[in-house]
């Protein structure tokens, strides 16, 4: 057997060897993040979300209507804030040169998967704004989540989506126009979608490049 034969097959064994670390790396990452945790509880928000159309949670006019709605948002919302949160501290960050790679597509992959179950929990059911509105308002808070786990760390990272929800419930009731209030305002309106957006693009940014903030509890 040549020489050039024998080197080939050793690259080959360790890229197969690097890609099967790759592979555990991530798995253990996700696992680490709750992540299959996580998909869980966003798919029971989204069935209380169908249970709640054929109930008639949604049917009127008044702001309860919405109200509901962005409740179970944010909870989807706050368990992806909090899903950040490293158990490893200090020695993640020491050794984990893949982590800001690996923490952007743990959140866009949440993220997906919350609008994509909170859509399906609209099949079959009328929501008043629609899908259109679910997308903007999970994308939103989850920026909001995002900004505050760099500034509080993960396990408090709840603390902004949960403050936005409650004012956002009051903007319903008071009828606030602020495009800053994203979720108060109708699914088309351009200013809020463009909020919104900003707030998931600052929030991911933040959390990709910075990652949590470590604290004593983490």
């Amino acid at each position: 057997m040549s020489s050039s034969t024998l080197n080939e097959r050793s690259a080959l064994r360790d890229q197969a060897q690097r890609h099967g670390l790759g592979a555990r790396l991530t798995w253990l990452h996700l696992v680490s993040r709750q992540v299959p945790a996580a998909l869980a509880i966003m798919a029971a928000l989204a069935v209380v979300l169908n249970i709640g159309a054929r109930l008639n949670w949604y049917s009127g006019d008044g702001a309860l209507v919405q109200q509901v709605p962005v409740l179970l948002e944010a909870g989807a919302v706050v368990v992806i804030a909090v899903s950040t949160r490293s158990p490893f501290g200090e020695v993640e960050l020491a050794n984990g040169r893949l982590l800001p790679g690996l923490r952007l597509g743990t959140v866009l992959a949440l993220t997906a998967a919350a609008m994509g179950l909170m859509a399906a929990g609209m099949i079959g059911v009328h929501l008043p704004d629609g899908g259109a509105a679910l997308a903007r308002n999970t994308a939103g808070m989850t920026g909001i989540g995002l900004i505050t786990a760099t500034i509080l760390g993960g396990a408090m990272a709840w603390v902004g989506p949960v403050a936005y929800a409650a004012i956002t419930e009051y903007a319903l009731s008071a009828s606030w126009q602020s495009p800053l209030i994203w979720a108060a305002r109708p699914p088309h309106d351009r200013g809020a979608v463009l909020c919104a957006a900003a707030v998931f693009v600052v929030g991911v940014v933040l959390i990709t490049v910075r990652g949590p903030r470590n604290t004593v509890r983490e």
